[in-house]
């Protein structure tokens, strides 16, 4: 039998590399920039094409590299970072391994310049399939630019396993994100097709979490610093109100490197305990820095997980930092009144609290009232404040509920009835339910009666199955009416958002919200659903966002499935809404018309059924 056992070819094993390396246009994007941080760049520019496509472009003004090491760049575990085996454990570049213009230069056609300030002209290499084509003296100013052309043109399977242009766009702006905050001192630019998405100009840490993230977060922050001996911990954190429903501002550093660590996520989760819901995520931005000697980075190709050599040291030290910074936080609230100058010309601030007010105030029956023991609930029997129990008397009619005719007079119905209703009886096979008088329960519960027993129906749950099946319709060929607004609305977004927008734009002009691109991250909402009160739009479509962004954890669910959970939870009806007779109708019989009137979108029962045998079990009849 013949030897079978061959070394593969330099080619092929790029190739192979690469696969764990450049796993998708990101990848390539977040090697490259972290290559220029390393050079000592004070400005990085990113240029992409068709979504990194057809082109990735980093251009720097490092310290740049003679003609023989970018020659020796593209060699295989060519590095300049690591000289022996004791650097591997002392590592305080973004780089060290030397794989990722191997693996790039594998899976792509590149063209790279670079030039060193003592040299009077720079090289320029074009490399293809990590063949050499080209090497030759070009004009150039100090720095690097490296641009990689049609990834995966030679390996077709992986380049049809990408996902949709805004759906890499959205990777790559995270990759962009990551290391853009990790060093504010340097300025940070994102082109895409032409269109600039980012322009960080350097500045402090907080000024670059507010370029990157929003200025809502301008005045929403809390500074953690805390030193040690062993470790620093130093960033912000959102205050608890900023807290969302996605894990998406979350940024972990160790010595200027992103990680993603669920074991510390825990431990700023447990600082916020009882903060914040359950169900929500606190905004931070924190770096540790600490010995290189103490962690392990090179434990996953994407350099994105470490191992610390102590952990429970490394979670209690970043719980009680972040612990430390919202006490201080919570423990000096302030009043400033200059916010509003009318209250400093109110009389109870102008004028003086004489004696003779002193009595007046503490003979009024209302100071009586709420200081001697026992009297509170007498409030109402007080002359001078019968006026206020009126207030909450109900208009009644013969029959005991609201008129009709008062009810149709004062309040218009939250909820659209749709054409094409089937009448409730028609879906239960149970006997037929009265839907004359209906009955709210803490604002939140819709009691039923029918011969058989009652049913007590959520009503959020409710309208999100109706509005969930009515967007079904909408985009099936029945698009939602679009109310448009009087005077247009501008809405302004962070580049991830606008990502989410412009990649679902279609889909939300079916569903009744007509948007326009308006160029610097701002779009214009010309037009909403009917359902949408005035002058809640923007807020509307923000809470969409959130939640598109919730569910887009869940890969089981396509983008369209998302949008739709995302805008049925949003514009569904919240419990603690009072509903008058007429909405509880139309809420009843529209559930009754869905398909699966059961469930919400998301599995959760709509009502529960109650038998009448079964009470009268309970009273011993």
């Amino acid at each position: 039998m013949p030897d079978i056992i061959q070394l593969l070819p330099d080619n092929i094993a790029n190739q192979i590399a690469a696969g764990e390396v450049i796993q998708r246009p990101a990848s390539a994007v977040k090697e490259l920039l972290e290559n220029a941080v390393d050079a000592g760049a004070t400005e990085i520019k990113l240029i992409v094409n068709d979504a990194g496509k057809a082109l990735i472009q980093v251009i720097d003004n490092g310290k740049g590299m003679s003609e023989t090491d970018a020659r020796m760049s593209f060699e295989r575990h060519a590095t300049s970072k690591i000289k022996n085996i004791d650097d591997l454990f002392h590592i305080k570049t973004m780089g060290f391994r030397g794989e990722a213009l191997a693996s790039i230069a594998a899976v792509s056609q590149v063209e790279l310049k670079s030039k060193k300030a003592e040299d009077i002209t720079g090289t320029c290499i074009e490399i293809d399939n990590s063949v050499v084509k080209k090497q030759e003296p070009v004009a150039m100013q100090q720095g690097t630019s490296i641009a990689m052309k049609n990834l995966f043109f030679n390996v077709p399977a992986r380049r049809n396993f990408l996902k949709s242009n805004p759906s890499e766009l959205r990777h790559i702006v995270d990759e962009f994100i990551r290391v853009s905050m990790a060093f504010p001192a340097i300025f940070f630019s994102l082109t895409s097709n032409g269109q600039q998405v980012f322009h960080l100009e350097s500045g402090t840490l907080k000024q670059r979490i507010v370029q990157i993230l929003g200025n809502s977060y301008n005045a929403k922050l809390v500074s953690v610093q805390e030193q040690s001996d062993y470790m620093n911990i130093y960033g912000f954190v959102g205050k608890p109100e900023t807290a969302k429903k996605t894990r998406g501002d979350q940024y972990f550093f160790v010595n200027s490197r992103f990680i993603k660590s669920a074991y510390l996520n825990h431990a700023v989760m447990g600082a916020f305990d009882e903060m914040i819901a359950k169900d929500s995520f606190p905004m931070y931005t924190l770096f540790i820095d600490l010995d290189p000697a103490q962690i392990d980075i090179n434990v996953h190709p994407t350099k994105q997980e470490i191992k610390f050599e102590d952990e429970k040291i490394v979670y209690a030290f970043v719980k009680s930092a972040v612990k430390h910074a919202l006490a201080q936080f919570s423990i000096t609230p302030t009043l400033d009144f200059e916010l509003d100058s009318s209250i400093q010309h109110l009389d109870a601030v102008t004028k003086p609290f004489t004696d003779e007010r002193k009595s007046s105030a503490a003979s009024s029956s209302l100071y009586n009232t709420f200081t001697q023991k026992n009297q509170a609930h007498f409030i109402e029997n007080k002359s001078e404040l019968k006026h206020w129990k009126d207030l909450y008397e109900p208009a009644k009619g013969e029959s005991g509920i609201l008129n009709a005719s008062i009810e149709s007079e004062i309040v218009e119905p939250i909820i659209n009835r749709d054409p094409g209703f089937v009448s409730l009886q028609s879906f239960i096979s149970q006997p037929a339910m009265s839907l004359e008088y209906l009955t709210q329960l803490h604002n939140t519960y819709i009691v039923v009666q029918n011969d058989a027993g009652f049913m007590v129906i959520h009503q959020q749950n409710a309208h999100e199955r109706i509005l969930y099946e009515r967007f079904i319709k909408a985009v099936e060929g029945k698009p939602i009416a679009i109310q448009q607004n009087l005077f247009p609305i501008t809405m302004e977004l962070t580049a991830m958002d606008v990502v989410i927008v412009t990649e679902l734009l279609p889909e939300l002009h079916l569903l009744g919200y007509h948007l326009e691109p308006f160029g610097n991250n701002t779009f214009v909402i010309q037009g909403t659903p009917a359902d949408v009160d005035q002058g809640n739009e923007k807020t509307a479509i923000e809470k969409m966002l959130e939640q598109f962004k919730h569910f887009s954890a869940d890969l089981k669910y396509s983008k369209r499935e998302k949008l739709f959970r995302s805008l049925a939870w949003q514009q569904a009806v919240k419990g603690g809404t009072s509903l008058t007779q007429k909405e509880m109708k139309i809420l009843v019989e529209d559930l009754f018309a869905c398909t699966a009137p059961n469930i919400t979108p998301n599995g959760k029962p709509t009502y529960t059924s109650f038998k009448k045998n079964e009470l009268d079990k309970m009273f011993g009849r």
